[in-house]
């Protein structure tokens, strides 16, 4: 007898087209979340999800980076681990104003006003001049993205020659239990507490058809490639629930 599998409902791998969210869409969902983002983030991701953050700033280590875009900072967790580990002033940009509200509260409790500055703005028309960064960091907003190849372009030209943009993102594991335990998570578990805890159940039905629709491994791995990275690597994380790619400008 056939066991029944607990992802039917998780999209599957390679859809052939990865459906554009509106950007005034996602950035109310984000502005109505926003509250409880963090709270969220580290209770249903067992806290882990500030391991991958800092194992990403660690792959940016070595780069010695001076000045670090952050895209889509949402309420700058991954700024403020690149401010806490590297010296280097860090400017985050996102499209939720309310985000970004209580990233800057954040920020000025830690006493990181002097090394952090969060501004609004897309990841698709990014208002800093050409190399004008050391690094580009993104960490879980890749997929959100309303024009995927567009805001990668984007990073691409403000990145100095030799200049890396770090991605953490999540992705699809490779091992078939995990996978299965992973979709169910995903479909069953996180809308019902997302939506409990933070009053909006489609922010929390969002993510995983984000996250399924993504394109994740080697095939981001050629899109970043496409869009004028010369030398890309993947570090799978946690099973491969999650992803740090790293691009690099030549």
């Amino acid at each position: 007898m056939t066991r029944p599998s607990l992802v039917a409902t998780f999209p599957m791998r390679n859809e052939p087209e990865r459906k554009v969210y509106d950007r005034g869409y996602v950035r109310s969902l984000f502005d109505s979340i926003a509250f409880r983002y963090d709270f969220l983030n580290h209770l249903l991701s067992a806290g882990v999800d500030v391991f991958w953050r800092r194992k990403a700033i660690g792959l940016l280590q070595p780069f010695h980076p001076g000045r670090i875009l952050d895209v889509a900072t949402g309420t700058g967790d991954m700024a403020i681990t690149a401010a806490r580990k590297l010296s280097a002033e860090v400017i985050g940009i996102d499209i939720s104003p309310e985000m970004l509200r209580i990233g800057r509260s954040k920020i000025a409790s830690m006493g990181l006003r002097s090394r952090i500055t969060l501004t609004e703005g897309s990841a698709e028309e990014i208002s800093f001049a050409a190399r004008s960064f050391d690094a580009v960091t993104v960490a879980f907003g890749v997929r959100n993205f309303s024009d995927l190849q567009q805001g990668l372009l984007e990073i691409q030209r403000v990145l100095k020659v030799n200049g890396v943009a770090v991605i953490l993102e999540f992705s699809r594991p490779s091992i078939s239990l995990v996978e299965e335990s992973f979709g169910f998570y995903f479909t069953r578990i996180l809308p019902v507490v997302g939506g409990l805890i933070s009053g909006n159940a489609d922010a929390y039905r969002y993510l995983p058809n984000t996250v399924g629709e993504f394109p994740a491994g080697t095939d981001f791995l050629s899109i970043l490639h496409s869009a004028g990275f010369k030398e890309t690597i993947q570090y799978p994380l946690t099973f491969g629930i999650a992803t740090i790619y790293i691009g690099i400008k030549r």
